[in-house]
């Protein structure tokens, strides 16, 4: 059988991605709180579990892709996330839930990374990377079908996106299987394999670079803060709209928090792309201390958004804050990128990179459950109100690291000879 274009199958996988991604997140948070009937901490641990399953199998998966095919590491991973969401589906149960997500989770380690390298090999790096660049303008226009898709199908019943998006995934992975081609794969050395020891070794290795050097050990408790109090908001928020509001008409018309969440996700999504378009060209990405400043700045904002979507006792206020919140911490993420590259030296950048995923890892894994147990005692407001409390030192260090120079940064950052 003939193989398809490797450009065409790449972005036609992404824009899949974006589909069956929307169908079944945008209103995952209904069926967890009014079908399954979950808790705060059950809805925390659903999050805390995910990211475990991920962790344990993000090494051993990245073998398959390595040593085995990366063609078929990518085509195990979509069916598996497709069977991890059919599985969600099945029965409004938090077990049943639970195997769902562990299951999605251990497809994704099959897809993160193997994706990324198949395309390069077929089509070689200059190539892949103006792929990439398009691959975003295709997995939003499958977002954008994606949530309409969303609300049509929960307005039915909150289980059917999961079954549809899940059953869309299956029949996509068994279509493309057949039709992928795999030409430049070449197995990696054994020396080159990434395993365990890599993994710990790159702490290890960042852990050096934080003693004594007081920019390093601020960016490793700024990347911990941001992951102990994420796991509160994005497991939280929803549910506190949903518990706490009643939803009012839409554009004059008597509707549901489902058509409600479709139209949320939209805006969201629109916002989050102008903000990050403003940010490009207003921000200077070469200027260590406008980076800090503009960080500073918006994090005292994602701050004051959560404590006023907490306390609000209005639902357009709710709404606001939430979408202005989700808004700045889109802009958070390619800024702080930045950061680290203009305050660390070249030798050690992608160690700190490696270094600030990890310690954020963790901070979801600890902060999630403490937060949970909050939600659980205290109800969500309270919840969220901590979550807020915990983002908040990151303020101080902030100011702190626009204290050092650039320039004495990377040299701090050197390691030693």
């Amino acid at each position: 059988m003939k193989k398809l274009n490797a450009t065409f199958l790449y972005l036609l996988t992404q824009f899949v991605f974006g589909l069956t991604n929307r169908t079944t997140n945008t209103t995952f948070a209904i069926y967890l709180v009014q079908s399954v009937g979950l808790d705060p901490l059950q809805l925390v641990l659903l999050g805390t579990i995910f990211e475990i399953t991920i962790f344990i199998f993000e090494v051993p998966t990245g073998v398959v892709a390595d040593v085995v095919s990366r063609r078929l590491s990518v085509i195990l991973g979509v069916l598996l996330t497709g069977v991890g969401s059919v599985v969600m589906g099945l029965e409004p149960v938090f077990a049943i839930v639970l195997l769902g997500h562990v299951i999605w989770g251990f497809g994704n380690t099959f897809i993160s990374g193997a994706h990324t390298a198949w395309i390069t090999d077929e089509i070689g790096v200059a190539a892949a990377n103006r792929a990439f660049l398009r691959s975003r303008q295709f997995m939003l226009a499958g977002s954008l079908l994606g949530i309409p898709l969303a609300v049509l199908l929960a307005r039915q019943s909150l289980a059917l996106p999961f079954l549809v998006g899940g059953g869309l995934r299956l029949v996509f992975g068994l279509v493309m299987a057949p039709l992928m081609p795999e030409a430049g794969f070449k197995r990696k050395p054994t020396e080159e394999r990434e395993g365990w020891s890599e993994l710990f070794a790159t702490m290890r290795v960042g852990i050096n670079l934080v003693r004594g050097r007081r920019a390093l050990m601020l960016f490793a408790l700024i990347s911990l803060f941001v992951g102990l109090y994420s796991e509160g908001w994005d497991r939280l928020g929803d549910p506190h709209l949903l518990q706490n509001f009643a939803f009012p008409p839409l554009f004059g018309l008597e509707v549901g928090a489902v058509e409600w969440f479709g139209v949320l996700s939209v805006a969201g999504m629109l916002l989050n792309l102008a903000a990050n378009e403003v940010a490009v060209r207003r921000v200077n990405m070469g200027d260590s201390l406008a980076l800090a400043r503009v960080l500073q700045a918006l994090y005292a904002a994602m701050v004051a958004c959560m404590l006023s979507f907490a306390l609000a006792r209005d639902f357009w206020l709710a709404v606001a804050a939430m979408l202005v919140f989700d808004t700045l911490r889109g802009v958070t993420f390619p800024l702080n990128d930045a950061f680290i590259n203009v305050y660390t030296d070249s030798k050690v950048r992608a160690t700190v990179h490696s270094m600030a995923a990890q310690i954020d890892a963790f901070g979801e894994l600890a902060g999630g459950p403490f937060i949970g147990l909050i939600g659980r005692w205290a109800g969500i407001r309270a919840a969220i109100i901590m979550a807020a409390a915990v983002l908040a030192p990151v303020l101080p260090m902030y100011a702190r690291l626009r204290r050092f120079p650039a320039g004495e940064a990377a040299q701090s950052a050197a390691p030693n000879s």
